[in-house]
């Protein structure tokens, strides 16, 4: 298992990473500030009037066998796309000095986006923010199912096997190392879920009409609101899947909520206004799915996190209830 070293010690060892990683970028005279340490380790940087966001990804992210740099400059890949071919707000990406989208600084690769502003709202959601999210959703699958990705383009696949098998690493813990992890208890529900998707991929299938690029993340913590406008970040789960977990992700953490059936028909409604929806049959499915995803993700980054570490009891009680309501 891998040793839990302090917060703070981590964070250092990774800033001078950072500081070593900007030399690449056409930047002057940059000044870091810490944002967060989790699946990436992020930094604000400041060079005059103009501010971007330095991204530290944490190796082995995107499967095994799987070259990070290639797998994170396809990320950018597309946000280049979406720039250039859409109205959708998102980050620019930075190209360092050699032309390519990342740097490599001990091994670590390191990418360098444009500022995104606004205001989160997943304190505070209203049934308006869900709309607007359904349609950017919406939009970002017009985009995906139009587009032809580039030579070499590699994502990961959002498939029963990434899912429930044993492809990805969480935490420097293989995603079966994180099964073992979990308390008896969501262990049984994790094994129930994986047993009905099952079924539920064969039905749903992978044609263009239910499968395809997806940003598989777009939570309301990574939707920021400017007035009418909705500024997207952190697509560092993209990869092919399926449109309905796309959907069930806003949803999966709010389904606990008085107001959730408002919640879910404003996130509908917003897509079927831009897109035809998928056949929505097996949407609480995907949900479920998600505290699957999240689960095994959260035991994993506890055994390296020390924050998560505190929290993981919480966490995992939280996810037995709602599955019990879900399932």
């Amino acid at each position: 298992m891998p040793e839990l070293v302090s917060k703070r010690a981590q964070v250092a060892r990774i800033r001078r990473l950072a500081v070593r990683a900007l030399a690449a970028y056409p930047i002057d005279e940059p000044r870091l500030t810490f944002i967060a340490h989790g699946e990436n380790t992020t930094f604000r940087v400041d060079s005059g009037d103009t501010r971007f966001l330095l991204r530290v990804h944490r190796p082995n992210r995107h499967g095994p066998g799987v070259d990070s740099r290639v797998a994170v400059g396809s990320e950018l890949d597309w946000l280049a796309a979406l720039q250039a071919e859409t109205e959708l707000s998102v980050p620019t990406p930075i190209r360092a000095r050699d032309g390519q989208w990342t740097a490599v600084a001990n091994d670590r690769v390191c990418s360098l986006l444009g500022w995104q502003n606004g205001r989160m709202q997943a304190s505070h959601p209203r049934a308006v923010h869900f709309r607007r999210v359904g349609g950017i959703l919406a939009r970002l699958h017009e985009h995906a199912s139009a587009w032809t990705p580039p030579s070499g383009f590699v994502r990961m696949r959002w498939d029963w096997e990434t899912f429930f098998g044993n492809t990805m690493e969480y935490g420097g813990v293989s995603a079966a190392g994180c099964w073992d992890l979990l308390p008896a208890p969501v262990r049984t529900q994790f094994d129930e879920v994986a047993r009905r998707m099952r079924t539920v991929v064969a039905e749903v299938g992978s044609g263009p009409d239910a499968f395809g690029l997806i940003h598989a993340d777009l939570h309301l913590e990574n939707a920021l609101f400017d007035g009418d406008a909705v500024r997207l970040i952190d697509f560092d789960d993209c990869g092919f899947g399926y449109w309905l977990y796309d959907l069930a992700v806003p949803l999966w953490d709010n389904c606990w909520r008085d107001d959730y059936p408002e919640f879910r028909t404003a996130l509908l409604e917003g897509y079927r206004e831009r897109r035809a929806l998928p056949e929505l049959t097996h949407l609480d499915d995907f949900i479920a799915t998600r505290f699957v995803s999240f689960g095994l993700w959260f035991a994993g980054m506890a055994q390296v996190n020390p924050a998560m570490a505190g929290d993981l009891d919480k966490t995992m009680g939280w996810i037995k209830r709602s599955l019990d309501d879900l399932l």
